[in-house]
């Protein structure tokens, strides 16, 4: 095992979710280090810092695992493709915890998976002292980075839900992710994911999953429903994002004051 740090702390969602432990956490598209400061020790266990729809690259993704490092909730970049250039960056400035988006069949899975490990285990490319080896202080930080870096994969379509099992075969996928807004657009309900379809197309998934034996997540605007998904089998759940937050509780504010 890596030396670590005193520091640096050990991958505790990664660690969770090969228990299938229950996860809490929010999605961030705020593209903003004091944001994320703010969330980060709010007390989740997990953060997604959008890279595919929100403002995010490289550059403003580091500012925010630096502002996020103090917190409780465990940095998830999602990348804007299953790209290995794009992935190696990440992990380079410390982003050791990765969700993959639009992954179809087990060869895009084991290319995802691939591209996160250094040879002879894959294809990431080499830096002596990146930021995610804390500068070249971390002992044995090449050999053993795989054991605390968390691959996830997101499921969005009507054909990838077809391979889940071969999915969730692949070694390295630590939990696949069922984005529910992208489903519904596939099955023809586009901005309807409540749709009893794409409802049930989402249980069967959380399910197979599951049985599978690795962790299941989604996504929900609705804190109110975090329980029911947990009840169909998810694992770690986002519930909501800082811009709907203060998005909605603008308007809430400004509504009251409209009315008086």
């Amino acid at each position: 095992m890596p030396e670590w740090p005193g520091n640096l702390s050990r991958n505790a969602f990664k660690h969770a979710l090969a228990k299938c432990e229950r996860q809490v956490g929010l999605w961030s598209g705020l593209a903003s280090p004091i944001a994320a400061e703010i969330i980060a020790g709010a007390g989740f266990d997990w953060i997604v810092i959008d890279g595919e729809h929100a403002p995010n690259d490289i550059s403003s993704l580091l500012p925010q695992l630096q502002a996020m490092r103090a917190g409780t909730a465990e940095p998830v970049f999602r990348v804007p493709w299953n790209e290995p250039v794009i992935i190696k960056r990440a992990l380079d400035v410390g982003a050791r915890s990765l969700l993959i988006p639009f992954v179809q069949c087990m060869e895009e899975a084991e290319r995802a998976v691939t591209a996160t490990r250094y040879p002879p285990l894959g294809i990431r490319g080499v830096s002596v002292v990146p930021r995610a080896n804390d500068f070249g202080r971390i002992q044995n930080y090449h050999r053993n980075a795989h054991l605390d870096t968390c691959v996830l994969v997101q499921i969005e379509t009507r054909a990838a839900l077809k391979q889940i099992e071969g999915i969730a075969a692949v070694d390295g996928i630590d939990g696949i992710f069922i984005g529910p807004s992208d489903l519904a657009a596939d099955f023809g309900h586009l901005g309807n994911p409540k749709h009893p379809d794409v409802q049930a197309a989402i249980r069967d998934a959380a399910e197979r999953i599951r049985a599978a034996g690795i962790s299941a997540g989604t996504l929900s605007g609705s804190v109110d429903e975090v329980e029911f998904l947990f009840g169909l089998g998810f694992n770690f759940t986002a519930t909501g994002s800082d811009v709907g937050i203060l998005a909605r509780g603008a308007e809430s504010i400004a509504a009251r004051f409209k009315k008086l």
